[in-house]
């Protein structure tokens, strides 16, 4: 039993470790040769989990050559559009200027209630709202609703948007968070004299966000009764 429970450790560990080399996506944005390799390492992974006698290398070698097919892929792929185009496809018009194109969504096997799930999922619920719907590489749905259909933007009610910058959480649950402070342009000095303002110890921080600014919001720990 100790024996599989370390081997189930290693290989989680060492998946989490493949994945991370093919980079950060959902499930849903993952192109066709990356949710194929997603499927086969977990299918791997699982045989040397339940079979102890099977050698651990015989689980590690396939997944590492599956990553490496995977990374030289995506390279061929961003080097060459020709190539990306036989592997991933194009993406397909289904909605234009308005009009359903019947044609297309056949070729696709999709079905009516298909497209008006994801379009209900976008935000949209009226067919006559779209003026062009299409349907990406990844498979997900993009659209653009006809203009009088838009709500109007600052720009186009002539008022001056006020920006106060990128927002992110500098502390949480009582710890700075380096990379946060880098990315809003503030330093530990400039946030230990703000808690001092506020009359407020670290240890009873549980989010404090700055954004870039100059705007600072803190969330107070809640106290255990």
């Amino acid at each position: 039993m100790a024996i599989s429970i370390i081997r189930t450790i290693i290989l989680y560990i060492f998946i989490i470790f493949a994945v991370r080399l093919m980079g950060k996506r959902q499930i849903g944005e993952m192109q066709t040769s990356e949710l194929v390799v997603t499927l086969l390492i977990s299918d791997i992974a699982s045989l040397p989990m339940q079979n102890t006698e099977q050698s651990l290398l015989s689980g590690f070698v396939p997944i590492l050559i599956l990553i490496i097919c995977e990374i030289v892929l995506s390279v061929l792929m961003m080097k060459r559009a020709k190539f990306r185009r036989l592997v991933c496809g194009m993406p397909q018009i289904i909605i234009k200027d308005g009009k359903i194109d019947q044609a297309q969504m056949k070729r696709l096997r999709m079905s009516t209630e298909d497209l008006c799930e994801q379009l209900r999922q976008d935000g949209c619920f009226k067919l006559s709202d779209v003026r062009y719907a299409i349907i990406e590489t990844n498979g997900k749905l993009s659209i653009l609703k006809k203009p009088e259909t838009e709500p109007p933007d600052c720009k186009q009610l002539g008022i001056k948007a006020d920006s106060g910058g990128i927002e992110t959480v500098v502390i949480s649950d009582g710890e700075y968070s380096r990379h946060s402070m880098e990315v809003c342009g503030v330093d530990e000095a400039e946030i230990n004299k703000i808690l001092k303002r506020k009359s407020v110890k670290l240890d009873e921080v549980f989010i404090m966000t700055a954004s870039s600014g100059g705007e600072f919001k803190i969330i107070k720990r809640e106290c255990k009764n």
